[in-house]
């Protein structure tokens, strides 16, 4: 494991170093043919802030990283570069405007605007960018364009009427868009290829997949292939891997109505969480309706008191909220389970952490709509939208999330000290403790940039969030969770838990670190990060497969008995062991098969931005941290009640846990995965823009797509979140109903 973490992380500051390196450059000045200044690189920087103050990447996305709700605004902008170059050739080469060519002769002009598009003219001595006199009024006429886009809701997803109104901050933002797209389209020094690596399609312009990309792709299926031989070979050979193993004498010790002081205040913990969810996912059909019918939300203008990008922002915060307050007290249970002993002052140390949870979780989504609104001038970067996606909250809640996050690591250790000192625990809780240590640990990167970084650097650091600090580390607490909980709950015992733990972390980190690359590919990278990336990324399958092949050891756990004394292993968490069941299957097919699907660079460049991104991102995010945290809350409901209690809320968590795999499954089927496949097909037949531009997204079918999002989205609230919720506060008035009448008479 640690090879596998050393390999991984030498090769990602490799390519973290290379970000910094060849981020395409931002000029000082670009001038026309008349040496007049078109726009400054002062004024890209400052258009960049003008995008995050406003929550834009939660409209729409740049080099097809950001929201769907609206267009690729590096791609949109790049089209109309090129339309205004091409009309420029047809003028020279023929005499005509562009409309008037024949098919023959509007190719021609086609090529000469990509010969002069893909001429980088950038000179590094002087910092000086210059322009032909198309593209300066192109650049001219983008100001105008984008001040008709922010004006109309209807037509840029939901967005306020006439949102930015401020001329210098249009022509700002324009810059700013500008730049993106001379970056996608100019040559690399020393390369036939943009610095995007020719993203964003538009085949008119000379903008295809490079040879790399294809070559990559197709070599990454090789490390693929060779590493699920090697899981089988291995699995097939060592009989003892995955969850089982032989001559184990377990029983369970975690049991119903015998739960800690400590494990009962955590009950609040998973009260909050359930609520939250359930706003999370109300918030979620809000925004999706912002795509089926941006202009109304049935008969209201929704846009004008919550816009899109303000719900959106809110979906993604809570989801992240939710899903690590249920870790937090999740970790917090298992520790004490582990601990077996109740460390004095554990009681009001959980009550303080939770306040300081609600302090970050409320402030910081108020905050979000403060700075949405404008309303906290130079604070907004702060306290309001940061403005960057799924890291959204203002710097400062940030900072007290990484505290709150370094308190719960001490709460983790001072229960977990006696497991520590006892040889047969010690090494299964070591693991637990470092993976959770991990945590606020690899949450660093989040600090490592601000408002004015260049946008291809921040997208590396905020992917180390994104996608190794969610998909590596808290992919990795994930597993220990279940080891620990497996192991507590006596289906296992502690070499199998621990065993299950080191596999699981060698293949998921050594593929996982590297893997997080896949999202750089056309961010502005260079082929290495490609060539990487690709082969990683591919890789991420293998432990993924391991999940078919641990699918059956899960069901015997089920109806397992003793080896030593024959009797039957009763599992008095049912609920909580299938949702757990829950994680392996969405693992699989979110994680793995979608995954899968849209990691190859071949397939990304079509793909990325396109709603195959949110149909691998909801499977993913809810089928395996969403159900793992309702694992851990079914086990702490369980945990606090009796038998007698329990009925009630069982009812509601049985009906939950069919509404939410169901209503999951209904969501990607009737929507997502057939939506994002016809969106891909666009991109093939008319160029990125078209598929991401609100002319497509208006169109009969994707509009009708997103309308068939609704059932799913009803069964998957009605039936899976608000059951939920309703389970959590019905355990909360029992436990404590219980807790009264256990008290003595005065």
């Amino acid at each position: 494991m640690v090879v596998a973490l050393a390999v991984g992380f030498a090769l990602e500051i490799l390519i973290a170093f290379q970000a910094y390196r060849n981020a395409p450059p931002i000029p000082e000045t670009v001038l026309d043919p008349e040496g007049q200044v078109v726009f400054t690189g002062a004024e890209v920087t400052s258009g960049q802030q003008v995008f995050l103050k406003y929550g834009l990447m939660e409209n729409g996305s740049i080099w097809g990283h950001g929201a769907y709700l609206g267009p690729d605004f590096s791609a949109l902008a790049l089209h109309e570069l090129g339309l205004a170059v091409r009309g420029e050739a047809a003028r020279s080469l023929f005499g005509r405007d562009l409309q008037s060519l024949s098919p023959d002769e509007a190719r021609a002009a086609a090529a000469q605007a990509a010969r002069i598009l893909r001429e980088n003219r950038y000179d590094p001595a002087r910092g000086v960018l210059a322009f032909t006199a198309a593209e300066a009024r192109a650049f001219k006429s983008q100001i105008a364009f984008w001040t008709d886009y922010f004006a109309d809701p209807a037509a840029n997803g939901g967005l306020p009427a006439r949102y930015i109104r401020d001329a210098g901050e249009l022509r700002r933002l324009a810059a700013f868009f500008v730049w993106t797209a001379w970056a996608s389209i100019a040559n690399r020094p020393g390369t036939d290829a943009s610095y995007t690596n020719n993203f964003p399609y538009e085949p008119e312009l000379g903008n295809t997949p490079t040879s790399e990309t294809v070559l990559w792709s197709a070599l990454s299926l090789i490390t693929l292939l060779t590493g699920i031989a090697l899981v089988l070979f291995a699995f097939g050979k060592f009989d003892y891997l995955g969850w089982k193993g032989t001559g184990e004498h377990v029983h369970p010790k975690l049991l119903p109505a015998t739960a800690t002081p400590g494990q009962r205040a955590l009950v609040k913990y998973f009260v909050a969480a359930a609520l939250l969810f359930l706003v999370q996912v109300l918030l979620g059909g809000a925004t999706a309706h912002y795509r089926a019918d941006p202009g109304s939300f049935y008969g209201f203008d929704l846009s004008a008191i919550l816009p899109s990008n303000i719900l959106r922002t809110w979906h993604l915060q809570s989801a992240i909220f939710w899903i690590a307050t249920a870790f937090v007290a999740g970790g917090l249970l298992l520790a004490q389970a582990l601990g077996e002993k109740e460390p004095r002052g554990q009681v009001p140390a959980i009550h303080a952490l939770f306040w300081a949870l609600v302090l970050v979780v409320v402030g910081s989504l108020l905050g979000e709509l403060a700075g949405i609104r404008q309303w906290l001038g130079d604070a907004w970067f702060w306290f309001g939208h940061q403005g960057w996606e799924y890291l959204d909250l203002g710097r400062a809640w940030q900072v007290l999330l990484a505290v709150g996050l370094a308190g719960w690591v001490v709460l983790l250790l001072r229960s977990v000290l006696p497991a520590l000192l006892d040889p047969e625990r010690r090494e299964i809780t070591s693991l637990f403790l470092l993976a959770a240590l991990a945590i606020p640990v690899f949450y660093l990167p989040a600090f490592f940039f601000g408002s004015a970084t260049h946008f291809t650097v921040v997208d590396n650091w905020r992917f180390w969030i994104i996608h190794l600090w969610v998909e590596g580390f808290f992919e990795l607490f994930v597993t220990v969770m279940v080891a620990v909980t497996f192991f507590r709950l006596g289906l296992v015992t502690h070499q199998t838990a621990v065993r299950v733990v080191y596999l699981d972390a060698i293949l998921f980190l050594g593929s996982g670190i590297v893997g997080t690359g896949h999202h750089w590919y056309f961010s502005g990278q260079s082929t290495l990060n490609m060539s990487l990336s690709a082969l990683f990324s591919a890789m991420e399958v293998v432990p993924l497969t391991l999940l078919t092949l641990d699918a059956w050891d899960f069901v015997k756990l089920t109806r397992s008995r003793c080896d030593v004394c024959g009797q039957a292993v009763n599992i008095p968490h049912k609920w909580a062991f299938y949702f757990l069941m829950a994680v392996g299957f969405w693992n699989f097919v979110g994680a793995g098969v979608f995954g899968f699907l849209i990691n190859l660079p071949i397939v990304s460049y079509f793909e990325v931005g396109t709603v195959l991104t949110p149909n691998h991102g909801h499977l993913a995010l809810m089928g395996v941290f969403g159900m793992e945290a309702l694992a851990l809350m079914v086990l702490t409901f369980r945990q606090v009640l009796p038998d007698a209690q329990w009925a009630g809320p069982e009812k509601l968590i049985r009906i939950s846990f069919w509404g939410l795999n169901s209503g999951l499954a209904m969501m990607a089927a009737g929507s997502l995965f057939p939506g994002g496949v016809l969106q891909v097909y666009d991109v093939l037949q008319h160029g990125y823009w078209h598929a991401r531009s609100p002319e497509y997204l208006g169109g009969g079918l994707p509009r009708l797509l997103e309308w068939a999002r609704l059932p799913g989205d009803v069964v998957f609230i009605a039936a899976g979140a608000a059951p939920m919720a309703a389970a959590a506060l019905l355990t909360l008035v029992r436990m404590r109903r219980r807790g009264t009448a256990a008290q003595p008479a005065p």
